[in-house]
Formats: C-alpha cells, structure tokens, sequence
C-alpha cells in the first residue's frame, strides 16, 4: 500500500508541477510577486497531494517566532527535497539561498531568477560569499526573510555535517537576529528514495538568536539550537511510526 501511495503521488506531483510551470510562464512578462503567488500556490497543492495521497501531514510549532514583514535570517535542517520548496507557504516572499546549479533547470531556474533567490557558485570561494553578502543585504532591504541552509546539503535524519561559512556571513555583515528551524521531514520524505512514509512532517521555528555575537558563540549556539531540537523532533516521529533508528548514519549527501 505505501508504494502504491507513493507512486499515485510521484505522478499527481509531476503532472501538478508540469500543469504550474506552464500555467506561470506568462508571469515572467509581470511583476515577480506574480511568481512568488505562483510558488505558493504550487506548494500549496503539494502539501494537498502528500497530505491525500502519501498519508503525510504538516504540523508547525514556534510560529510565534516566525518573521513576518521584517527582514531576518532563517537557517534551516536540511533533509529532504520537502525542505526545499515548503518555506514558500511559511515565509512571506522568502529569498532563499541555492546552488547555482539550479538555474540552468529549464522554467525553473527562469523562476528563480525572476523572485531573485539568492544564488551561491560553490566554486567561487570568497568570492561566493561576498555574493551572497551582498545579496543578503539586497534582500533584507526590501524586508525579505532569507532562508539558508547552513549544512549546504541534505543530510539524513541522524546525520550532523559541519555548518558552512555561508550562515556566519550573513549573520556578521546583516546585523539582523537568526530564526533556528528544525525539522524531521527525512523520516517521511527521505532523500533519494521513491518512498513516501506516511506520517507527520514536524517544522518547528526556534527563538531567535539576536546580533552581535562572536562568530564561535553564534555557531556553537546555533548548531546546538538546531541539531538538538531536530534530534528531538526524529525521536518523536520514530515513535509515531514505529520507525527504527539505522544502524549506521551515512555521512552527507549530494544536495
């Protein structure tokens, strides 16, 4: 049964997102709020499908820390594809931080340019990060939250990579509070597999932590925040499923 929930939702999603890509593309010629609509609509129908389909559901917590209508920084866990398009429903116009891979998908990276997410070269070095910088900056003029996640890859729901240099940036030249983020979505969406377990996806928003930290004390703060709140959350949903915990974590994955 959890395949065939799985495979009816892989194709409503494909068929969803072919249906949205195409249905925008006069976007493009307007305002970009036009595709920020647009993204929230489609991941609104997505959480339709997972919720109907794949027997998965969405449960948030902390939205009294979430920014509304103020710039801030939102670092997120990062364990799933989930992750990647959800923080459209939950942030008002988020600029969110992503490889520059991701602009040469046909439609797709047209998109992104046009809402002016906020675009990382990998193999850019310092250079990548007074990009980001000044990106960062440009957004956070026009009051937009920013989303990053610090891993810069998916991980599994018990992995802990180290934190980029990416989320320390921005928290030292923004002069703007970070909103920790955990989440437990590798448990039902989990990276690189066709499966969909059914069950409750946890995005939690943490206090947030204010400027004016050394860079050590905010890593060591927001590290902790995340991955102890995150642990937390995996426990909880291996308990609502009957979910084992692996024998072995792998390390990292590909983003």
């Amino acid at each position: 049964m959890i395949v065939l929930r799985a495979a009816l939702f892989q194709l409503a999603f494909y068929l969803w997102t072919a249906l949205m890509l195409v249905a925008y593309l006069p976007g493009l010629a307007f305002d970009r709020l036009v595709i920020v609509r647009g993204q929230r609509q489609w991941t609104d129908g997505t959480v339709f499908l997972l919720r109907t389909l794949a027997g998965i559901r969405l449960e948030l917590r902390g939205l009294q820390h979430r920014p509304r209508g103020a710039a801030a920084i939102l670092a997120a866990k990062h364990q799933s594809a989930f992750d990647t398009f959800i923080f459209h429903l939950l942030l008002d116009d988020p600029a969110i931080v992503m490889k520059r891979e991701l602009l040469w998908l046909p439609i797709y990276g047209w998109y992104c340019r046009k809402t002016r997410m906020i675009v990382v070269d990998r193999t850019a070095g310092a250079a990548a990060l007074r990009r980001l910088v000044a990106d960062g900056k440009a957004a956070a003029a026009l009051r937009r939250p920013i989303l990053i996640f610090p891993e810069g890859t998916r991980a599994a729901p018990d992995a802990r990579l180290p934190y980029q240099p990416g989320v320390s940036a921005l928290y030292g030249q923004l002069d703007l509070p970070v909103v920790p983020v955990a989440l437990n979505s590798g448990l039902f969406w989990p990276r690189r597999r066709f499966i969909k377990r059914p069950g409750t996806i946890v995005v939690e928003f943490l206090p947030p932590i204010p400027p004016g930290l050394a860079r050590k004390d905010f890593v060591a703060r927001l590290t902790g925040e995340i991955e102890t709140a995150t642990a937390r959350l995996v426990a909880e949903g291996r308990r609502g499923t009957g979910a084992a915990a692996p024998a072995e974590t792998p390390a990292r994955s590909d983003a």
